[in-house]
């Protein structure tokens, strides 16, 4: 399903100019990879869209990851989000990059890592299941990015682990991460100390003295008083 994003082409800049924008409903924005301007070199192209239609993008399964159209007068160019600004107390869009991208050419994008399936690594010896990298780069054609990437870890016994090599094969994509990227391992459970041992631990250490400055010590008061006598 095409996913359409409508924006508008912004004539003003500046900071007043982003905060009207943003009272009236839109977050300003800029397109990147636009037509060659003079020496060749591609312009940026200052728009603004409805920031409610971008964050159910974000949302979406797809999320950062999605191709945009981008409905902009008379073009309509295929486009996916660069980067965004969210404000840290509203979480309300401040600002938003895109970028062009083309339907023959790949890409380099990063996707989430989903585990499927229970590990009897941890189910019948007891392990813990330790999920270290959650997402991988990968390089593929626009129509090909993946929402996710599925990792099985149905067969994972303890101290067994799966890493990126593993799970590449008749894929539309190539990895970018290496190869060698540790995905997903079981690991042993930590044996805590034994509480008897941990107190006797604590017992025998000497208790350190809270040393405290407010004031003069005695030793100073008395040397003053005999300093005023003499």
């Amino acid at each position: 399903m095409e996913t359409v994003l409508e924006a508008i082409t912004r004539t003003r800049f500046g900071k007043n100019e982003a905060g009207r924008l943003r009272r009236e409903g839109f977050v300003p924005s800029v397109l990147y990879g636009g037509q060659p301007g003079e020496g060749g070199k591609r312009e940026a192209l200052p728009i603004s869209v409805d920031p409610k239609a971008l964050l159910r993008i974000l949302h979406s399964q797809s999320g950062a990851n999605t191709i945009i159209t981008l409905a902009l007068g008379t073009e309509s160019p295929k486009v996916m989000l660069k980067e965004y600004q969210l404000d840290p107390i509203s979480r309300q869009l401040l600002h938003a990059d895109f970028y062009r991208v083309a339907m023959d050419k790949a890409i380099t994008v990063t996707v989430p890592v989903v585990l499927r399936g229970e590990a009897p690594g941890v189910k019948q010896q007891g392990g813990l299941l330790d999920f270290v990298h959650r997402e991988i780069e990968i390089e593929c054609l626009p129509a090909d990015i993946p929402e996710h990437i599925d990792v099985d870890v149905s067969e994972l016994m303890l101290n067994q682990s799966i890493r990126l090599r593993d799970i590449v094969g008749s894929m539309k994509w190539t990895p970018v991460s290496e190869a060698d990227l540790m995905l997903v391992h079981v690991v042993p459970q930590k044996v805590e100390a034994e509480p008897a041992a941990a107190e006797a631990e604590t017992a025998a250490a000497p208790a350190e003295p809270e040393v405290i400055k407010k004031g003069k010590t005695e030793k100073e008061e008395e040397g003053e008083a005999e300093a005023k006598k003499k």
